[in-house]
């Protein structure tokens, strides 16, 4: 996790603890042994390890072996992994685990055997005990947050391991004072805005928006690392699993990943819109990040049908069908959740406090797991009018969240939710409704079924290849659209992309593009072109690993490039979040056309399009309000240290804020709305928004103003292309 700057003037501020701590080598030691003999891989983790490690080393795209040479990056991985910002282990320790270890971990992990990094962890966690002790202890003394020549490095990332304990303790006390400095300032600005609400209850918009504990930066802390050295003692053997089969997956490319049995089940939830669990969603309460609280209940789920849970409920225990009560009081919700979460049909019993009873009053509730149909997490449709010279024109919008379908219940020859059967009946619907165009909306689409993306391209398309793909002897396959020539609709196309859009998304959009049969809008693309077979068979948890590279029909390869859209508009995300950032990605490389007639005559009019579309955009007060805000952002990651002067910060931070109320003020005024008289009132209104959105179900969720400009404007692109097309 990287100590850095917040942006948008949030808070301008160093970020997370990190785990980063030797104090005494002899004393690290011996807890390093003590913590090592609580946890010890099972046969079914070695099991799988052997597996894992033998399919990659035989079957990843790359054709890669996983020999001395590979071996060494795996550890390098797997070392950063624990400590990403180079602030636990010695530059000396570090060399000594690749003297050690380097050479045959490869050989040892398709052995089964994972004495190594499970002996490394468990110095890693015997540190990080050191650490939260060593701050617990500089906590009792006063700190000096007034330090105007003392700064902090805030990106560690690509920076040298310390040398000596000197180093280190010395960084963890300007991490100390940094964090002081952060929980004094956020403290003032909560105890500000508290007062505006006070002054202008109308802000909280109905919400409660009660105020964080009352504690001191100091009591704040001293609890946050209590709790965090809490945790270490409830390190299970699948957390240290996960850590060293990701980091063997990860030195292949970012898309080869394992997952324990826990989040397996949250990889097949993202898939097939189907999760085996209670039906309830959790987040923690607002104002004590001790308790966490349940937010809604699915209709028709076990804990709906119980009768016994309501909203608002607190969790403070979890109890496995036959096994003791655990609190939880004091964890992360998403512990809570894998706690929860089962096989269908297993009980789990939960500890609940109503809202504002006393401990003597919880009560005890048992439900029996069951699947839950996530029906608001599907294909979305509905209509935009947007006026032009006095005239108003109707267009459909299409918001596909992923390419899911339960490639399982098909399997099973049961009842099963399609992508492509939602989205045929969305398009037949929109269609019904007489649009002038259909606006394809796959913002924020982390992609999927590959054979669901062919469907769905045929839908729109005549006939001819949809994608090309190549595994790893270079033999290359087509995916044809054999749907005989059907298309369910013909009209004007329209496709939001953003750098959140991934795979499958990508494939549809650069088939799109290519066939010329719609406009593609937004910003350059995640750029993953790759395939994974998804191994769902190991001995213990799921994997995916990388088999396969997709093309498009021209010939290029999606893979780290992307798609770029015809009509740019501003980029929401960091560039970091792409696939071009990623540690070893595979790179963009093109293989031969396939042969294809382009249906549609689009390219001719982007240019012109283009230049329409600038002067809309710079015009627009959500598109001007997005652009500050950017350069607001950068302007706070471009700062690679932090102040240790609590008044230089304060002075930052605030000039953060200004520049950040001006741009919205300067978009309420612009479109007719009452203009903030403080950063205070600002963030308040901000929290009462965010309180209320998170109550609703997400199909029931109003786009956000910022949002739908980008729909506006898609629509906008498609009535000029009509305009251009008839002259």
């Amino acid at each position: 996790m990287k100590l850095q700057t917040l942006a948008c003037a949030i808070a301008l501020a160093t970020g997370g603890l990190f785990f980063s701590h030797t104090i005494n080598q002899a004393m690290a030691e011996t807890n390093a042994t003590n913590v090592s003999q609580s946890i010890r891989p099972t046969q079914e983790q070695a099991l799988v390890t052997r597996q894992l490690a033998t399919l990659i080393d035989r079957q990843h795209y790359l054709n890669m072996r996983l020999d001395a040479n590979t071996s060494n990056r795996i550890l390098e991985m797997y070392i950063d992994s624990l400590d990403p910002e180079h602030t636990l282990f010695l530059a000396s320790e570090v060399e000594n685990y690749k003297k050690k270890y380097g050479p045959t971990l490869g050989a040892a992990l398709k052995a089964g055997d994972l004495s190594a990094p499970y002996e490394i962890h468990a110095q890693y966690r015997a540190r990080l005990k050191q650490f939260y002790e060593f701050e617990l202890a500089e906590l009792k003394k006063t700190q000096n947050l007034h330090q105007p020549n003392e700064f902090i490095d805030t990106d560690r990332e690509k920076a040298a391991f310390f040398t000596s304990q000197d180093e280190l303790q010395n960084y963890w006390r300007k991490m100390l004072v940094s964090q002081l400095i952060n929980l004094t300032i956020a403290k003032q600005e909560d105890q500000a805005k508290q007062k505006a609400l006070k002054d202008d209850p109308t802000l909280a918009n109905g919400q409660d928006l009660a105020s964080s504990e009352d504690l001191t930066p100091v009591q704040t802390l001293t609890k946050r690392y209590t709790r965090q050295l809490e945790r270490i003692g409830r390190t299970k053997s699948d957390d240290v699993l996960e850590r060293i089969l990701n980091a063997m997956t990860l030195t292949y490319d970012p898309h080869s990943n394992y997952f324990p049995p826990v989040d397996a089940m949250e990889l097949n939830r993202q898939t097939t819109l189907q999760l085996e669990g209670i039906g309830v969603s959790i987040r923690p309460e607002r104002g004590n990040e001790d308790y966490t609280k349940i937010e809604t209940i699915v209709d028709g789920g076990p804990a709906s049908k119980t009768g016994q849970i309501k909203s608002g409920d607190r969790i403070i225990g979890v109890a496995q069908d036959g096994d003791k009560m655990v609190d939880v009081i004091g964890w992360p919700s998403s512990e809570i959740v894998g706690l929860i979460r089962g096989k269908r049909g297993t009980k789990v019993s939960i500890k609940l406090l109503a809202a504002g009873a006393s401990m003597n009053q919880a009560r005890v509730v048992t439900i029996t797991r069951d699947v839950i149909q996530e029906e608001d997490a599907g294909v979305r449709s509905r209509t935009v009018d947007v006026t032009r010279n006095g005239v108003k024109h109707k267009f459909g919008v299409l918001e596909i969240p992923s390419f899911y379908l339960n490639y399982r219940a098909r399997r099973a020859g049961t009842e099963y939710r399609s992508v492509a059967e939602d989205t045929n009946n969305a398009l037949k619907s929109l269609a019904s409704q007489k649009v002038e165009g259909i606006i394809i909306d796959l913002r924020n689409n982390p992609g999927g079924s590959l054979e669901e993306v062919a469907k769905m391209i045929g839908q729109v398309i005549k006939e001819g290849p949809v994608v090309q793909i190549r595994d790893g002897n270079g033999n290359v396959s087509v995916f044809e659209d054999t749907d005989g020539g059907a298309q369910t609709y013909a009209g004007p196309l329209a496709v939001l992309v953003n750098l959140a859009s991934a795979s499958a998304s990508e494939i549809y959009s650069a088939a799109l593009q290519d066939y010329d049969r719609a406009i593609v809008l937004g910003s350059t693309t995640t750029g993953k072109g790759t395939a994974q077979v998804q191994l769902d068979s190991l001995a213990y948890g799921q994997a995916t690993l990388t088999q396969r590279k997709f093309y498009r029909v021209t010939g290029g390869s999606t893979q780290n490039k992307g798609v770029v859209p015809d009509i740019k508009l501003v980029d929401i995300y960091d560039e970091e979040f792409g696939e071009r950032k990623a540690k070893n990605a595979l790179k963009w490389d093109t293989i031969p056309t396939a042969p294809f007639k382009r249906e549609g005559s689009i390219q001719p009019y982007v240019t012109q399009l283009g230049e329409k579309s600038k002067v809309r955009v710079a015009a627009d007060p959500q598109f001007q309000y997005l652009e500050t805000r950017k350069a607001i952002a950068q302007q706070a990651k471009d700062q690679k240290k932090a102040s240790l002067d609590i008044d230089q910060r304060k002075a930052e931070l605030h000039a953060l804020e200004a520049k950040t109320l001006a741009a919205e003020n300067k978009r309420r005024a612009e479109t007719g709305l009452k203009p903030y008289s403080n950063w205070e009132s600002y963030q308040a209104s901000l929290d009462a928004l965010a309180e209320s959105r998170a109550k609703m179900k997400a199909n029931q969720r109003p786009a956000l103003a910022e949002e739908e400009t980008f729909v506006t404007e898609a629509a906008n692109v498609l009535m000029d292309m009509g305009s251009l097309k008839s002259k």
